[in-house]
């Protein structure tokens, strides 16, 4: 990608990757805390810009929303990782524009849709749902539909589509707490995190100079890498949302057993009934641990293709700092994927386990990267 402004951009990128990287641990942060409905409105707390801190406010608080009585602690959490992913937003929002120059139709989606998002949230604010919904529909769509139309450039269309996702992200924010943290949307939640983790990594990787070093490793392996480890990102963030992280309090077997009673369709259910709170989880034991005993099995699967990537990039001369990487990041993770079990989810461990995730995602983004079929010419 060529632009004047070339140093410009990078520099935003990699502050908006650390932002995304914070917003995806302050995520886990506050809800391993429980203040997913620390705030019980959208995008406000309370009716507040911030939240709710004083007496007075505080009883007209619980007078306007007496289902949830205001919990300060809890309150600041949820509102201090809003404000974090406003400000990735607005990042975004800034590498967009960027990415768009020398495009006039793109250039004014991104500025459409910018426009679009904030009347959106507007709306929202006056609980105009319904007028809400159109202007946010459309500031999803416009810079996906840009992205699509500009040049064979996958910085510039990866930067325009992200704005798109993470309007998306706002969405499914505001939905989390009005459907009351349903399991479906907040694992959407985080993937969308994971997301735009990935494609700004991506980006960036994008940004340099093609390699003249011989890939280190197939791309087929390194994809196949990929995909597990998404699958079980998934499976980490259901198995969070659906509150079975201690279903199976023991280790390495689950309730005494290798293979503990199961439930997979009570347990994968992916969409329930609206208007249930889904705060603590709604699922029997047994679907629980169909949850969390799934999620090691993926685990295992992630060690097996994972493992394999790491052992072909040692053995190749050009892969080994990335082999060492990779190898490190899994193991790091898998330590603290069983910490989580033997010493009863602390919220360090638990809170880490979802920041290597990224990490690893993104360590593997980078061995896909010098796959690249541009690599030699």
């Amino acid at each position: 990608m060529i632009m004047s402004d070339g140093m410009t951009l990078r520099r935003l990128l990699q502050w908006a990757l650390v932002t995304t990287f914070c917003v995806i641990v302050l995520g886990a942060w506050v809800r391993l805390n429980h203040a997913g409905l620390g705030c019980p409105d959208w995008p406000g707390c309370y009716g507040h810009a911030t939240w709710p801190v004083k007496p007075d406010d505080i009883a007209r608080a619980n007078e306007a929303f007496p289902e949830r009585a205001v919990e300060v602690p809890k309150a600041w959490r949820e509102m201090v990782h809003r404000f974090l992913a406003g400000a990735l937003g607005l990042m975004v929002l800034g590498l967009a524009w960027i990415a768009s120059t020398g495009d006039t139709f793109a250039r004014r989606a991104v500025l459409a849709s910018g426009v679009l998002a904030a009347s959106a949230i507007g709306f929202y604010t006056f609980d105009w749902r319904t007028f809400a919904l159109i202007p946010a529909g459309l500031a999803i769509a416009l810079p996906m539909a840009a992205a699509a139309r500009l040049p064979a450039d996958v910085s510039r269309r990866t930067l325009v589509f992200v704005f798109g996702l993470i309007v998306f992200q706002a969405l499914l924010g505001k939905w989390t707490v009005t459907l009351q943290l349903k399991p479906i949307i907040v694992t959407a939640h985080l993937l969308g995190g994971m997301a735009t983790f990935a494609l700004l990594t991506w980006a960036l990787l994008c940004l340099g100079r093609p390699s003249r070093v011989r890939p280190p490793v197939g791309r087929g392996l390194a994809l196949a890498a990929l995909v597990v480890v998404i699958g079980q990102i998934f499976l980490g963030g259901w198995t969070s949302t659906n509150y079975a992280a201690l279903s199976c309090p023991d280790f390495p077997t689950c309730t005494g057993r290798w293979w503990p009673e199961m439930d997979f369709r009570e347990a994968f259910t992916l969409f329930r009934e609206i208007g249930v709170n889904y705060e603590g989880g709604i699922l029997d034991a047994t679907a629980r641990a169909t949850i969390h005993h799934t999620h090691r099995v993926g685990a295992l699967i992630v060690l097996l293709v994972v493992g394999a990537l790491v052992l072909a990039l040692l053995r190749s001369p050009s892969g080994r700092g990335l082999g060492l990487l990779v190898g490190v990041l899994l193991a790091v993770q898998i330590a603290l994927g069983i910490a989580n079990v033997v010493y009863d989810l602390p919220l360090s461990i638990a809170t880490a386990h979802n920041g290597v995730a990224a990490l690893l995602l993104g360590s593997l983004l980078m061995v896909l990267a010098r796959t690249r079929r541009e690599q030699i010419r």
